[in-house]
């Protein structure tokens, strides 16, 4: 029988060698293009910490149709089109007649004149008398430094001389006197309100106030300022406070956001922790209402308790802790997705990447909704639904498609990813808008509102009490709803002082003659020329 070779068999060991190294490099791939992925993120999320430290602010964009900077060439060229004739163009820029008297209208005026005295009315030539002809004007402003002055309250007592000897009980006349805001103190309403205007309007700290109290030889320890603040606030101001909560919680359209806080002496919690200053607004349809309430947390239970008799619409930014709040719909804000786009194109590096173009068209999308509603701006709240429905609705289906499509491609730790993600959790909340004309695109009503308390926090950096931060929740929310309202806050504050110690503070429609939209508030308190 003849022999055959044996049929080579497989090296299995070889085999197994050839797929452990293949699934070793599919893993070491894996493994890199994740590697990648995070180093862009962390690249990303640096540009964009050394761009909020050192860039602009700004959320403003270019117009849309400058959006497409990679295809705008081809899109533009046009060879028919004729070279521009170059020409120069001089023009002069007409100066506005009647500026200056119209800024000066409601100053008072100091008038001084110059003449020439009697002896120097003789004409030179015939030694006639001379008569006036023309006046010649010139306006300068002056400025009259903080006066300080010692006002004394003298209230007389009076009896009737024949009754004091012919009757037992003579009559005891006493003269009506105003009631102090503190009794046994020397704070007058006017005081106050230059010292709470000086710290909430001006963001001036009271150790700088006292400073300046000090050049001007009036010794008023800051202490003291603070327990008038707090007495203020806590005894008069709140009044009109929750007299205005109630007001507030009536509507049904409000804005709502939030801030940090750093109250040292709250009881069980440390030092460092940072509390909440909560910020509830009024829709813009409505009297402008800015109510601020102080809380040791970011807990939506507050914003359920505060907001607990309203119903309607809230304006938010998109945090969860709204979603507490019972029977309100929640409004997305639109300007926060914007700002998820513009901050993705400040991280990305490379200009001609994919998600660069991408952040662009997410961009895109906003801004033409942010001009549709810039167009109809001064439309009625019906008009505009009509538009809404017309106009922006579209843009809104496209947007969401376009991010759906989009989900699936971006890496979800870049920023873009992030922008895509935040986008279509936030959608539900963001077409509510469509619902109702009154309605506004974005939260910046709310934001507008609490940065001059972000300014002032920056000024005295932290509260001492939780007393005292709610003294500074009340008095800013009587400031910037007085601002709101055309008022100034100096004169109205001081208005409030005198009216509030000497009113039946029981009787709501007393209070309400306070109220910063009453027509019983005096002229000298509203601003003529809106901030």
């Amino acid at each position: 029988m003849k022999n055959f070779k044996e049929i080579p068999q497989p090296n299995l060991k070889k085999i197994d060698d050839l797929q452990q190294l293949h699934d070793e490099n599919q893993r070491l791939t894996l493994q890199n293009e994740q590697l990648q992925a995070k180093l862009s993120w962390y690249e990303e999320q640096f540009r964009l910490s050394r761009h909020r430290q050192f860039g602009s602010s700004s959320e403003k964009t270019a117009h849309p149709e400058q959006i497409s900077v990679f295809n705008e060439a081809e899109m533009l060229a046009d060879k028919k089109v004729d070279e521009p004739v170059m020409e120069d163009i001089q023009y002069k820029r007409r100066k506005q007649k009647g500026k200056r008297e119209a800024d000066l209208k409601d100053l008072p005026v100091e008038r001084v004149e110059y003449r020439l005295a009697n002896d120097e009315l003789v004409c030179s030539i015939c030694d006639g008398n001379l008569h006036e002809m023309t006046t010649e004007v010139r306006k300068e402003l002056k400025v009259i430094p903080a006066q300080v002055t010692v006002v004394e309250h003298v209230r007389y007592t009076y009896t009737c001389r024949t009754c004091e000897v012919q009757e037992e009980h003579p009559p005891i006349i006493t003269a009506t006197m105003p009631n102090p805001i503190l009794a046994k103190s020397l704070v007058s309403p006017s005081l106050l309100a230059y010292i709470m205007n000086n710290k909430y309007t001006l963001a001036l700290p009271l150790y700088r106030q006292e400073q300046e109290f000090n050049r001007i030889g009036i010794p008023i320890n800051r202490a003291n300022m603070a327990n008038w603040i707090i007495h203020g606030a806590n005894h008069w101001l709140k009044l009109l406070y929750d007299r205005l909560h109630e007001i507030l919680v009536s509507k049904d359209i409000l804005h709502a956001d939030e801030t940090d806080l750093q109250v040292l002496n709250e009881d069980g919690r440390d030092a460092h922790k940072m509390s909440k200053m909560w910020l509830y607004a009024t829709g813009h349809t409505d009297e402008s209402i800015y109510l601020y309430d102080y809380r040791t947390t970011r807990a939506g239970k507050h914003a359920e308790k505060f907001l607990e008799l309203f119903k309607g619409y809230l304006h938010t930014d998109g945090y969860s802790g709204y979603n507490a709040v019972g029977n309100v719909k929640i409004i997305g804000c639109m300007a926060h997705v914007r700002r998820k786009y513009k901050d993705a194109l400040k991280a990305i590096k490379d200009q001609s990447t994919t998600s660069y173009a991408k952040s662009e068209e997410g961009l895109d999308y906003c801004n033409r909704l942010f001009a549709l509603e810039a167009e109809w701006k001064e439309l009625t709240p019906e008009e505009r639904h009509k538009k809404r429905q017309e106009s922006m609705k579209p843009i809104l289906d496209d947007f969401l498609a376009w991010a759906k499509k989009l989900k699936q491609q971006a890496l979800p730790k870049s920023s873009l990813g992030g922008a895509i993600t935040y986008t279509l959790n936030l959608w539900p909340k963001l077409i509510t808008i469509l619902e109702d004309g009154r309605l506004e695109l974005s939260n910046n009503r709310a934001e507008r509102a609490i940065k001059p308390f972000i300014i002032n926090r920056k000024n005295f950096l932290f509260c001492n009490t939780p007393k005292g931060a709610q003294a500074s929740a009340i008095v800013q929310s009587i400031v910037e709803t007085a601002k709101g309202n055309n008022l100034k806050p100096l004169d109205y504050l001081s208005y409030l002082f005198e009216k509030l110690p000497n009113i039946n503070i029981n009787q709501k429609e007393e209070l309400d003659d306070l109220l910063p939209w009453s027509d019983k508030i005096p002229t000298s308190c509203k601003n003529l020329k809106k901030e």
